[in-house]
C-alpha cells in the first residue's frame, strides 16, 4: 500500500554551522526546507564558523543560547512562509556530535511549563549553567584522556569498551574539564545531553533521553552492553550517571510534541518525537547504508564510515552503535579540517567564488606533477598534526605562496581512503 502523502514528518540538523530543517510527505517526497546560518543571521553571538576559537586555539565553544535561537528563527521562518505544522505526525533530528549541554537544577520543570506567549530563548535564557558549550571541534582536554586511558588500563582497553580511545573532543573529557575546571557549575548542572539530545528536548518539553548511536561517541558508554561504563563514568565526574539519564535506541519514540509547539505553532497535540542522533549516524540512516556499504561524508568535519557487523575496536578511527540496525555497528574516522579549510582556500585562491576554483582546477593536470599540499589548519584528529605542509615531486618539503596558478583536489596521502581531504596543492614557485 502506498503511504499517505496526508502526513508531514520533519527532520532538523544542529550542525556547525547552521541549523536545517526539512520536510517530507509519507513518500518522502520533500515539500519544505530552510536554513538558519548562525554567522550572519545571529551575529550578536560573534561567531565564526559557528562556534568560539578561544585564545589558546584548543578550546572550542558554542553559545548555546545561539542555537535556541536559531530554532526559534527557523520554526518562525515556516510559519511565515505558510508551512501547514497540523499535518506533521512525528519530527526528529540529529545534532553535530561530541558537543554538550548543561542545564541548570530546576530547568526541567521550565521545559515543561514553557510560555507559548514568549520564545524559547527568552524562556530559557538562565536555563545553563555552562554558558558556552564544547564542541567537536575543541582539543583542550588531553590531561583529561590521559587519566582517563590511565585509570582504565590503557588506550586499547578504553577502545575495547566505548569503541575508541580517548579523544580530546568526546563528551566525557569535556565533562571531566568541566568538573575539575569549574566545580560550582558541575554541581549546578541537573542535566547534561548531547547537541542531539538537548535539541530532542526542546522539542520534548522535558530532558530528552541519549540515544546508542551517539552517545556512542562520549568514551562513557560501553557500545557491547548499551549501557554506561561504571568505569569510565567513575574516572570522569561524581555522580554522573544521574545527570546523563537513560539511553535509548535510535529510533525510540521519546513522547509527544511540547503543549508549547502546539499552541505556538500550531502542531498536532498527537505529534510524536523521536530520539535524535548524531549527524554521523544521521549521515548512515540518510544514506540508507548496507552491511558493506562505504560513504565518505563532506562537512565542517569529513567523515569515512561504514556498516559492520563485528566491531573490533582499535586505538584508531571510532566504532559506533548502528543507529538503523540494533545488532550492526558504524566504523568512521573523522578529520576536523574539512569544509572551514576548503572554503579558506577557496577564498585565498578564487576570490571565494567556487565557479573560479573549479575552472582553474580543471587547468591543473592530473597528479600536479607530483606537488602536494597538506592543510591542518586547526589540529587534526587523525594524525594529531597542526600546519600547512607542501611537497614536490622529490618528497622535499616547500614554503611557498598559494596561486591561482595551479590547484589539485586530490587523496590525502596519509589516508588515500579520504577522497574528500583537500589539499589545495600547487606547483612549488622559484
Amino acid at each position: 500500500m502506498a503511504a499517505s502523502t496526508d502526513s508531514f514528518y520533519l527532520g532538523f540538523d544542529f550542525s556547525t554551522q547552521q541549523l536545517k530543517v526539512v520536510a517530507v510527505d509519507g513518500n518522502l517526497s520533500v515539500v519544505h526546507q530552510d536554513s538558519v546560518q548562525f554567522d550572519s543571521e545571529l551575529p550578536e553571538f560573534g561567531t565564526q564558523g559557528g562556534v568560539h576559537i578561544h585564545a589558546d586555539s584548543l578550546t572550542v565553544t558554542s553559545p548555546v543560547l545561539m542555537w535556541v535561537k536559531a530554532l526559534d528563527l527557523i520554526l518562525g521562518k515556516m510559519k511565515n512562509a505558510g508551512f501547514d505544522f497540523s499535518r506533521v505526525k512525528a519530527l526528529s533530528g540529529s545534532g553535530q556530535q561530541h558537543g554538550s549541554v548543561y542545564w541548570r537544577k530546576g530547568t526541567n520543570q521550565v521545559l515543561r511549563d514553557l510560555h507559548p506567549g514568549k520564545s524559547l530563548h527568552e524562556l530559557l535564557k538562565g536555563g545553563f549553567a555552562v554558558s558556552d558549550s564544547p564542541v567537536w571541534m575543541d582539543s583542550s582536554t588531553t590531561e583529561q584522556c590521559q587519566y582517563l586511558e590511565t585509570a582504565i588500563g590503557g588506550a586499547q582497553r578504553v577502545a575495547d569498551i566505548t569503541g575508541s580511545r580517548a579523544y580530546e573532543r568526546f563528551t566525557g573529557n569535556q565533562i571531566a574539564k568541566i568538573y575539575k575546571a569549574q566545580p560550582e557549575k558541575y554541581e549546578d548542572t541537573e542535566r547534561i545531553s548531547l547537541v542531539s539530545s538537548f535539541a530532542a528536548s526542546l522539542f520534548l518539553g522535558s530532558y530528552a533521553a541519549i540515544d546508542y548511536s551517539d552517545g556512542s561517541g562520549m568514551n562513557l558508554m560501553d557500545i557491547f552492553s548499551k549501557q554506561w561504563a561504571d568505569s569510565c563514568l567513575e574516572a570522569t565526574a561524581p555522580h554522573l550517571e544521574e545527570r546523563l539519564g537513560a539511553l535509548v535506541h535510535s529510533s525510540a519514540v521519546l513522547g509527544l510534541l511540547s503543549p508549547y509547539h502546539v499552541s505556538r505553532y500550531g502542531f498536532p497535540e498527537d505529534c510524536k518525537v523521536v530520539a535524535f542522533t548524531g549527524d554521523n549516524p544521521g549521515s548512515l540512516a540518510g544514506m540508507r547504508l548496507q552491511e558493506g556499504d562505504i560513504a565518505v561524508s563532506l562537512g565542517t568535519s569529513d567523515t569515512v564510515f561504514l556498516w559492520i557487523k563485528e566491531p573490533r575496536p582499535t586505538v584508531e578511527g571510532h566504532i559506533f552503535c548502528n543507529p538503523v540496525d540494533r545488532p550492526s555497528y558504524m566504523a568512521l574516522i573523522c578529520y576536523k579540517n574539512g569544509s572551514l579549510t576548503r572554503e579558506r582556500i577557496r577564498n585565498k585562491c578564487a576570490g571565494g567564488s567556487w565557479e573560479v576554483f573549479s575552472s582553474v582546477l580543471r587547468t591543473t593536470p592530473i597528479g600536479n606533477d607530483g606537488n602536494i599540499g597538506i592543510y591542518f589548519d586547526a589540529m587534526e584528529i587523525t594524525p594529531s598534526a597542526v600546519g600547512v605542509h607542501r611537497f614536490d615531486k622529490d618528497n622535499t618539503k616547500r614554503h611557498t605562496k598559494i596561486s591561482h596558478a595551479r590547484l589539485q583536489y586530490r587523496c590525502h596521502p596519509l589516508f588515500l581512503i579520504l577522497v574528500n581531504s583537500f589539499n589545495g596543492a600547487v606547483k612549488p614557485e622559484d
